[in-house]
């Protein structure tokens, strides 16, 4: 069991941190019995809590009804992202933004270590982490003097098997715990209220020039949109190398910093998700309603 946070265990990532419990168990049971349509009654006795209760929890966590949060989840959704996020995502990569919603988007500024750096396996490199409450479940952040270089995230007990994940992409680094060091980051990434572009979040890409390459692209996009696998391949002048595309997709070491989440299926299908296909319903429900804010 994880030791209370006193920096970054504050009142409203420790809520978030409770809610997303109900909501991992809400997700579960309705993807578990989407063709039953179930009803808000029965998903909140699934999840544990009354329909009131479900009703309030997700309004405070995801600003959405329930209703909502779930509509945003089907397939239909999904299709009408990848469909509108077309133009947008033309504009925005033309002039380097990212994109019109950027007013509920994290602001981001990046460098990547040398291609050198990579190599070495981290060795000379110091990576401090910290585990903390976030809106979805337990984050691991992991942090250089450089910047933010890894967010993970775990569920009850996986707390280790998710901090040797993220150590094995840096084998030879020196890692340390220091919680105190990444408590603010914890709430830099997670409270909306400091998403500020004056106060950009610093983080480090560490990987190779392919993967940053991808890693970069999907920086650029916008909250409430999507891209999929071969959109990414065409941005990076890569047309057919749509599986190398997923393959560095999956090893993403900044989960929701670096949006791999917003990466869809050619047809809108929710594909594999290395912190697995629930929390990433969860971060798009999440995102679907503080973009409609």
């Amino acid at each position: 069991m994880l030791s209370p946070d006193p920096i970054c265990d504050h009142e409203p990532l420790s809520r978030a941190a409770a809610d997303y419990a109900v909501v991992r168990r809400a997700i579960a049971f309705v993807c578990e019995r989407w063709r039953t349509q179930p009803e808000i009654d029965t998903i909140a006795a699934a999840a544990g809590v009354s329909a009131s209760e479900l009703h309030h929890l997700f309004r405070r966590w995801a600003a959405i009804t329930p209703k909502a949060f779930l509509q945003a989840l089907t397939l239909d959704h999904a299709r009408r992202l990848l469909r509108d996020s077309a133009s947008v995502l033309d504009a925005a990569f033309e002039v380097g933004l990212s994109g019109p919603g950027r007013l509920h988007d994290l602001f981001v500024a990046h460098e990547a270590m040398s291609p050198g750096e990579w190599k070495s396996g981290g060795a000379g490199l110091t990576v401090s982490y910290g585990f903390h409450p976030s809106p979805f479940g337990t984050a691991l952040v992991m942090t250089t003097r450089r910047g933010l270089a890894g967010l993970a995230f775990a569920d009850p007990g996986g707390e280790q098997a998710a901090l040797a994940d993220m150590k094995s992409r840096w084998p030879k680094a020196n890692i340390v715990e220091d919680r105190a060091r990444t408590a603010a980051l914890a709430r830099r990434i997670f409270d909306t209220g400091l998403w500020r572009a004056d106060r950009p979040l610093r983080v480090v890409l560490i990987g190779t020039d392919f993967e940053v390459r991808v890693w970069e692209t999907l920086l650029k996009i916008p909250m409430g949109r999507a891209m999929t696998y071969s959109d990414i391949a065409t941005k990076i002048g890569a047309t057919k190398a749509a599986r190398a595309v997923g393959a560095a997709v999956g090893k993403n070491p900044l989960s929701f910093v670096v949006p791999c989440h917003r990466v869809l299926g050619k047809h809108g299908a929710l594909t594999g998700y290395h912190w697995g296909l629930t929390r990433k319903r969860a971060m798009l429900g999440w995102e679907a309603g503080r973009a409609a804010s």
